[in-house]
């Protein structure tokens, strides 16, 4: 099968060889019934190599369903997948057929794989060696012949060594293992794939599409794009119907391009007119929100150094530690950009951490729930509770979201 066949029929762009190899390797497998796992990151494309593979195996003619993981509640993550009998959980007042059942003879595409409960990875395990499933509150085996392509941008290895994911079910996923490049490592594709989307806008607002200076293009291609093509393609439509200029210079593109930062898990937007409605402060908070968890291990894991005397235990590697994660003070030191004062976040002292007040805890776990909750609201008044894209704002999962949205009572707020 040419690939040059392949990228016309679903509307792939770039040359880049990286992206060849991924779509060679799609061709090649489908036929087969073996198990393909896609690795890459968050909007990177990885949704369209499920459906070649779908479209040129013999399955082609049987359903195909995508089905993605991390946006089901957990608690309904089972029936979803294979189904339920009526009266099995509250809600449930009619047997109701999962995707398993529906995709039989055809294929199902589990994006987000990594964020399936670990009860759930057994029901799959199974499914994938036997291809035996039980609907929730039945106890009959039924049987299902279905191809799995699965997708995710995680890191198997650190999820695996971690618990999160069965190191005997990523295995069996991997069978056949496909990577799609980030864009930053196919830079010669980025002015390709920018001429597709002002294209597909212009046509889309009627109006005349965007055109690169030089110094645009060498911009456009110098950047690092850590949101892949869905950020391409975002920022490409912002300017299409905001730019009165149709000749795109770099410093047209500085007013849309986010200035990457080395704070965990985010970005600094700029403050060009694509710039992000997260003023300094909240941009502060989502960085606590990342550093709470964090906080909170660090705490358990040197109260778990001492002694039973409440002091720590004297050995080398516990001295070394403590040295490097813990100030004199026990502080650690957070300076907003761009501010001009500096928040502290109070972390207790070596010696007094083991005789510290519950009053303490409870006051600094309240204040930043109290402003995650802020932060939640504001992302989703934003996107108008459209949560796949509040939780892409705030980087977590929709499953996330869901539980955060249940756990602040904000669903009819």
């Amino acid at each position: 099968m040419d690939i040059r066949t392949v990228k016309q029929r679903f509307e792939i762009i770039g040359n880049s060889p990286m992206l060849h190899r991924a779509l060679d390797i799609a061709v090649q497998v489908a036929p087969t019934n073996m198990s393909v796992l896609i690795n890459g990151e968050s909007g990177t494309g990885k949704e369209n190599i499920p459906k070649i593979i779908h479209a040129y195996s013999a399955r082609k003619h049987a359903p195909y369903i995508a089905v993605n993981c991390g946006a089901i509640p957990e608690g309904t993550i089972d029936s979803e997948l294979f189904g339920h009998e009526k009266g099995s959980f509250t809600g449930a007042t009619e047997a109701r057929k999962g995707y398993f059942e529906e995709a039989n003879g055809g294929t199902i595409f589990l994006d987000e794989v990594a964020e399936l409960p670990l009860q759930t990875q057994v029901r799959l395990l199974r499914v994938l060696e036997t291809g035996e499933y039980i609907r929730v509150g039945s106890s009959k085996v039924q049987k299902t012949n279905v191809r799995v392509v699965a997708a995710t941008n995680v890191e198997f290895s650190k999820a695996i060594a971690h618990g999160k994911f069965r190191e005997d079910l990523y295995y069996r996923l991997n069978q056949v293992p496909v990577f799609l490049p980030p864009l930053r490592e196919r830079k010669e594709d980025i002015p390709l794939l920018f001429a597709k989307f002002t294209s597909d806008f212009a046509e889309k607002y009627h109006m005349p599409g965007l055109e690169l200076s030089s110094d645009g293009r060498d911009a456009i291609m110098q950047y690092s794009w850590p949101g892949n093509i869905r950020q391409l393609k975002n920022i490409t439509e912002q300017m299409s119907v905001l730019e009165h200029q149709r000749l795109i210079t770099a410093q047209t593109l500085s007013y849309y391009l986010p200035h990457e930062s080395e704070i965990p898990g985010g970005l600094i937007p700029t403050g060009g007119a694509a710039a992000s409605n997260f003023s300094e402060r909240e941009i502060l908070y989502k960085v606590l929100f990342d550093m709470r968890n964090d906080i909170n291990d660090l705490k358990q894991l040197v109260t778990g150094m001492m002694n039973s005397d409440g002091d720590f235990a004297h050995n080398q590697e516990n001295a070394e530690l403590i040295r490097r994660v813990l100030t004199p003070e026990g502080t650690v030191t957070l300076t907003p950009p761009a501010s001009g004062s500096t928040s502290v976040i109070h972390l207790p002292s070596a010696a007094g951490l083991h005789h510290e007040s519950s009053h303490e805890e409870v006051e600094e776990t309240l204040s930043l729930q109290q402003s995650e909750r802020e932060l939640i609201e504001r992302a989703l008044k934003k996107h108008r509770n459209k949560r796949k894209y509040a939780a892409e704002e705030l980087g977590i999962s929709e499953r996330t979201l869901y539980r955060k949205i249940k756990e602040y009572n904000l669903a009819n707020s």
